[in-house]
């Protein structure tokens, strides 16, 4: 059986680049998002948690989707994060994104107020009805406060324009339950599990560090596409320490890529409050561990 890829195999959870003043920095998003493609991204996720949804406009959303959209064309998919605790917003965004030019849509699990999963269930069914576009689920529990259930994710693939996950459930059985018992799209969210999650049928990954290294992550799914299971996982654990010091150490991930982007003279800029930037030693311990991975 062939593995669905709806959005390509490499994707970044791409950071949502800011002026030194804050506002949003479109030009600084048309840099980043070409040289994610250029670089060996198959899509671009926006304005997921990497992208601080919480801290941007509907406007910013969509502005976001458009400007990334002109910069890479038709070279890679373009998925927008949509989702909030509220349905409605969250179609008022999907209607938005579509029209903004979007390939697909990201929908988080409506957080804080933790839905019961029948709740759960019609909240993604009336979001996907909403619109002509493919949705990505996002089971991210550890920020919801909501899981969803693998029963939840197999009732729900029935549906035509429910056509993913990303996957920060931390649960590899579950996800091989639903890989076994449907046609969805799984995306490891969580970058230490790209090359676990991928050898037993997920379409690829969904990360973070690729903000950073987008060539040498993809390298690990083209070298087991190629039949070499030594050196692709040779290639996944050479990223271990990268991982563990952007993804691990305390701080979320926006605020680490942003960071080294920032350092490596990149398209960054500054986090959003209540979000604070790395301090000096943070950035020293992350640039020693990006010059490792680099020089490995």
């Amino acid at each position: 059986m062939t593995t669905p890829r709806p959005f390509g195999r490499a994707l970044c959870a791409m950071i949502t680049p800011f002026t030194d003043a804050g506002a949003l920095d479109l030009d600084g998003a048309q840099r980043l998002a070409d040289r994610l493609v250029t670089e060996g991204c198959d899509g671009l996720v926006l304005s997921g948690t990497t992208g601080e949804s919480p801290t941007t406009t509907d406007a910013e959303k969509a502005a976001l989707v458009t400007a990334v959209r002109e910069a890479v064309g038709g070279r890679a998919s373009v998925v927008a994060g949509v989702g909030t605790f509220d349905t409605r917003h969250t179609i008022e965004l999907a209607l938005a994104a579509e029209k903004a030019g979007a390939d697909g849509l990201l929908v988080v699990s409506p957080y804080y107020s933790r839905p019961p999963q029948d709740a759960l269930e019609a909240h993604f069914r009336e979001v996907a009805d909403a619109s002509g576009l493919p949705l990505v689920l996002y089971d991210i529990p550890g920020r919801t406060g909501t899981r969803i259930e693998p029963d939840t994710l197999i009732r729900l693939a029935g549906h035509p324009r429910i056509v993913a996950v990303k996957d920060c459930s931390y649960d590899f059985l579950g996800a091989q339950k639903v890989l076994d018992r449907t046609e969805l799209a799984y995306y490891a969210g969580c970058d230490e599990h790209n090359l676990a999650l991928y050898a037993v049928g997920a379409a690829g990954y969904v990360s973070t560090v690729a903000n950073v290294v987008p060539a040498q992550l993809r390298a690990v799914l083209d070298a087991f596409e190629a039949g070499d299971t030594p050196v692709a996982a040779r290639l996944q654990q050479r990223a271990t320490r990268l991982i563990e010091a952007m993804m691990s150490a305390g701080l979320p991930g926006t605020v680490t890529a942003k960071a080294l982007l920032n350092a490596l003279g990149l398209p960054a800029g500054p986090v959003r409050a209540p979000l604070r930037p790395a301090d000096r030693e943070t950035v020293d311990g992350l640039l020693a561990a990006y010059e490792q991975f680099m020089a490995s």
